[in-house]
């Protein structure tokens, strides 16, 4: 999640939502936001390192936490390769002589070699980053307004947030199937729960933060770039791929396009999977500490704090599964259509959590916090899973079979997890 992430998808979202793209992404953040309150409540219960993972596993039950770590894992797995491969293809355009798969290896090792020296130079890059990111941005919309100002474009209107003409909830829901792949990565924030000196408060006021701010700069810049696409009819039809960069050359000219295109590269290959690696790496790193992955995973560095072997494991399967996607034509498109399944499903599963955990086991009477706003929020991603892409909602159910028949095996064969991080071993 980064402050220029829609720039790579913009053209999909808008074809997605009938050129309502500003509407998607006011529901995605809608919906996140219920889904971040529901992490908060579960952060505050259990103050682990392992993210929905953790919270299903001890606030329903170890193979539900297991099953809901197994869907997750599918997202953390597959999010990487894509982020890379976007960006290979980015930077193989504007500098051909390097191939897509030297750019890859090139973006791996970068990230790899961070990541290895601990959660502060991730920080510490990942900051700069940004800022250079809102620069562009500023940039972006400082031109593009001015642009609408002067008369080009299709002139200052609501169109990009309701068009009667195209509305339809099914509409909306299957374009925001595809608008929260910009979101994602915040749920990593409460991966760093057991590294942050400030606790499972200072997490969750993190998420809900990033998560507005976020989806803020992301409505204000689709809705420009909205205004400014050259043919809508012809994005209304089929996503051409460079319609933010299109977007971009009638605000300020070819150099606009080319700057938004290069930055897209290095948000993606760099910023966007700093964080996405972190993520899963701890992701690994939790379930190998319960013993529901091989325990070479659970490997700790003493120097940097940061789970050695679960990042190396992530660093190679980005690069050989980025290189096979990158030999294929629809390799972008496959990827893409996966991502948000595995999330979707699992965040769903966190709010069963909190309702589960709070007002089942411990009879809380806060309704709102621990029953209507967790319901709330698992409506409207449940909307989101009907209307997503049949080939994700197959591929979803696919995944989670063979998770299921894993978890059967490990309990066939006496590998019962144990839950570890509040007062020792819990066996299960």
């Amino acid at each position: 999640m980064v402050p220029i992430a829609p720039f790579a998808i913009f053209g999909l979202v808008y074809y997605r939502s009938g050129g309502m793209p500003v509407l998607a992404y006011l529901v995605g953040m809608v919906a996140l936001l219920f889904t971040a309150a529901s992490y908060a409540q579960m952060v505050k219960a259990f103050p682990l390192s392992g993210s929905v993972y953790n919270y299903a596993s001890r606030g329903i039950s170890p193979p539900v936490g297991f099953m809901t770590g197994w869907a997750i894992l599918l997202d953390y797995l597959l999010l990487p390769s894509l982020l890379y491969l976007v960006a290979s293809l980015a930077m193989n355009e504007t500098v051909p002589q390097v191939p897509v798969w030297g750019w890859l290896i090139i973006f791996v090792a970068v990230n790899t070699v961070i990541n290895l020296r601990g959660v502060r130079m991730t920080i510490r890059l990942t900051r700069i980053m940004i800022a250079a990111e809102l620069v562009v941005l500023v940039l972006f919309l400082g031109a593009g307004v001015w642009a609408l100002l002067q008369g080009a474009g299709h002139g200052f209107s609501l169109s990009p947030l309701f068009n009667p003409d195209t509305f339809s909830w099914p509409v909306i829901f299957a374009a925001v199937s595809v608008a929260v792949l910009s979101f994602l990565g915040f749920d990593g924030i409460s991966m760093l729960v057991e590294e942050s000196t400030g606790g499972s408060a200072q997490v969750s006021k993190a998420m809900r933060f990033a998560l507005v701010l976020a989806g803020v700069l992301f409505m204000v810049q689709v809705w420009v770039a909205a205004l400014l696409v050259p043919d809508p009819a012809t994005l209304l039809n089929h996503d051409t791929g460079t319609a933010f960069q299109d977007a971009a050359a009638v605000a300020g000219g070819e150099w606009l396009r080319e700057l938004t295109s290069n930055a897209t590269a290095i948000s993606w290959g760099v910023a966007n999977t700093l964080v996405a690696q972190v993520a899963v790496s701890r992701l690994l790193y939790a379930m190998a500490r319960d013993r529901q992955l091989p325990a070479f995973l659970s490997k700790v560095s003493v120097k940097n704090s940061v789970p050695t072997n679960a990042i190396l494991l992530v660093s190679a399967l980005s690069v050989g599964l980025g290189l096979y996607m990158a030999s294929r034509e629809d390799g972008v498109d496959v990827l893409g259509s996966l991502i948000n399944m595995g999330a979707l499903v699992a965040f769903i599963m966190l709010h069963v959590s909190v309702i589960v955990h709070y007002m089942i086991r411990r009879r809380s009477d806060n309704l709102w916090a621990h029953l209507i706003s967790p319901l709330i929020g698992m409506a409207i991603l449940i909307l989101v899973v009907i209307n997503a892409h049949v080939l994700a909602q197959v591929t979803g159910f696919v995944w989670l079979v063979v998770g299921a028949v894993f978890l059967a095996g490990m309990y066939a064969t006496g590998r019962r997890p144990v839950l570890r991080g509040l007062g020792g071993k819990e066996p299960v």
